[in-house]
């Protein structure tokens, strides 16, 4: 298939378009490369798949970018470009999260909206569940962030649901649950703890460890929207690890892999929820969709990984 992957350099938008790439597909990445995290990491993502001969880039703002010559051809657009981020989302930081989570999938949706795609996907997230009355969370249960950034995702969301009854659109939502691996972003948790582990400085744990959350391999996530956009499934799905751990067992795990890690506690932080977990029921039976991959193995290859970040040749 011919895809368009946004947010193409970024931690899940790279893994995924090496995965299609990997597939045989041909592959039109696109990405901003914003400054929400230090985008020599982005650069050197991009150093991973620009040798293969069916992957392209394109830097360009999706706001006011050309995307009828970007999406020429296209079969399968997967939407992962968006401001990341739950704790940041507060404040004056919001009219940045409704640019990059909300305005960028309208203008996106509109500019697909008559062409004859295979399917839509886009990145949701398990923020929209916020605090959740129920584990495991299904699909059924109405959404309620406790956060901006969960905001601006479920927005989204309804937008393209509403491109899918309005328009036709085939449009897939996959909310993702704590999305974990290789080149994950350093503000994220298992990130720093990796950091934290090899380097011996502190780590803030906010609350009391025993959150929980559906943590989720990166490959496992990759495959299952492949798999997905080859489906005739239209809708929400939910994915998850299927087995969720709390922060203090994450912690253990890293230790296991590594060594100790010292703690900082602080307190919780607003906009966290206090637990997350995937009813994964709806996504197996509509694309087969099945988490492999164990959490200590997950994190062992995340260490494997962890190197001093080297120059990019887009730098």
């Amino acid at each position: 298939m011919r895809a368009v992957v946004t947010g193409a350099a970024g931690f899940i938008g790279s893994h995924l378009s090496a995965h299609l790439l990997a597939s045989g597909d041909t592959v039109v990445g696109i990405d901003s490369l914003t400054n929400a995290y230090d985008p020599a990491l982005k650069l050197r993502n991009l150093d991973e798949l620009t040798p293969h001969p069916s992957f392209t880039f394109h830097r360009a703002n999706l706001l006011d970018a050309d995307l009828t010559a970007l999406l020429d051809g296209a079969e399968v657009v997967y939407h992962l470009a968006g401001q990341p981020g739950v704790r940041r989302s507060w404040g004056c930081d919001f009219a940045l999260y409704t640019r990059r989570n909300l305005l960028v999938s309208q203008v996106l949706l509109e500019a697909v909206r008559d062409h004859p795609l295979r399917k839509f996907v886009y990145a949701s997230s398990s923020s929209v569940y916020g605090d959740a009355p129920v584990f495991p969370t299904a699909e059924t249960v109405c959404p309620r962030p406790v956060s901006p950034y969960g905001v601006t995702k479920l927005a989204a969301e309804h937008l393209c649901e509403l491109y899918r009854t309005a328009h036709g659109l085939p449009s897939v939502s996959l909310r993702l649950f704590t999305v974990y691996g290789p080149r994950q972003r350093p503000d994220m948790a298992f990130a720093r703890l990796v950091a934290a582990a090899r380097s011996g400085e502190p780590f803030p744990l906010y609350g009391d460890g025993e959150q929980t959350r559906d943590f989720t391999y990166v490959r496992d996530v990759v495959t299952a929207m492949r798999d997905a956009a080859c489906s005739r499934f239209t809708g929400v799905a939910n994915l998850g690890g299927n087995r969720p751990a709390s922060m203090k067992q994450a912690i253990a795990a890293v230790e296991r892999v590594i060594g100790p890690i010292n703690l900082d506690p602080r307190p919780a932080a607003p906009g966290d929820a206090r637990h997350t977990g995937a009813d994964i029921t709806l996504a197996a039976r509509a694309f087969g969709y099945r988490p492999r991959t164990e959490l200590f193995d997950g994190l062992a290859a995340m260490a494997a990984h962890a190197a001093p970040l080297r120059r990019s040749a887009f730098e």
